[in-house]
């Protein structure tokens, strides 16, 4: 990758990292967008994204943790068939590119919703143990299927639920994000035993994109910025599966 190359890729990445987590996501798909764009090969992409996932989870998790914006009794019912469906769906790899033009639809149709209609912040109402276990065991293998984190999928159907608050949805979000991340980079390196060297020049970028979005998002945006947010990260994320 030339410099010219790397400084665009290295922007893209900042921004994305900005974007994404000031509501609780990691990037992946962004990422996948810019680095696509820029003409990167498969087998530096999905390594390369799932680094930057990792370290922008991170970054995302510890903000809205320290600012209030978690909680356990929501999260862990999502989480625990999350991690290993994600492992699954990651190893199958398959070629889907109708499954991932349906779901890129989905996702555009959420964001205009969001931007049309933001769902009215009220009081959370409590999710089944065994609604919460399914969805989360389905999202798990659905991030594996599309390279995603998942929370693309879960921040906006709690949401809609009215099963979180959004800064509460962007908490658990993160943490969901980063286990899942964290599960499909382990099969990566069970397969390969490779992280491209192109990420690490990334790195610093996401990392600074990560912490400021991250701050923005836990402490200083409202409900209806964050929202207006995620129909940003909606689109980019539904345009990326539609095109890439």
């Amino acid at each position: 990758m030339n410099s010219e190359v790397l400084m665009i890729v290295t922007a893209g990445v900042f921004l994305v990292a900005l974007l994404y987590s000031s509501v609780g996501h990691a990037g992946a798909s962004g990422y996948i967008a810019v680095m696509s764009v820029c003409n990167l090969t498969p087998e530096v992409i999905k390594p390369t994204a799932l680094v930057l996932n990792v370290l922008v989870a991170t970054l995302a998790t510890v903000q809205f943790w320290r600012a209030g914006h978690f909680s356990w009794r929501l999260f862990w019912p999502f989480a625990v068939l999350s991690a290993p469906l994600a492992f699954v769906g990651g190893w199958l790899n398959l070629s889907t590119p109708i499954f991932k033009s349906l779901v890129g639809l989905v996702l555009l149709g959420s964001a205009v919703r969001f931007v049309v209609r933001p769902p009215v912040e009220r009081e959370p109402v409590p999710v089944s143990r065994p609604v919460a276990l399914g969805v989360g065991g389905g999202l798990g293998f659905l991030s594996g299927l599309t390279g995603t984190g998942g929370g693309i999928f879960l921040t906006p159907l709690l949401i809609w639920r009215q099963w979180a608050s959004s800064k509460t949805a962007a908490g658990v979000s993160a943490l969901f994000i980063l286990m899942n991340s964290i599960s499909g980079l382990l099969g990566h390196l069970c397969a390969t035993k490779l992280i491209p060297q192109t990420a690490w020049p990334l790195v610093a970028a996401a990392l600074g994109g990560g912490a400021i979005g991250s701050q923005l998002g836990s402490r200083h945006f409202s409900s209806t910025v964050i929202k207006r947010v995620l129909a940003a990260v909606l689109v980019v994320a539904g345009i990326k599966l539609l095109l890439f």
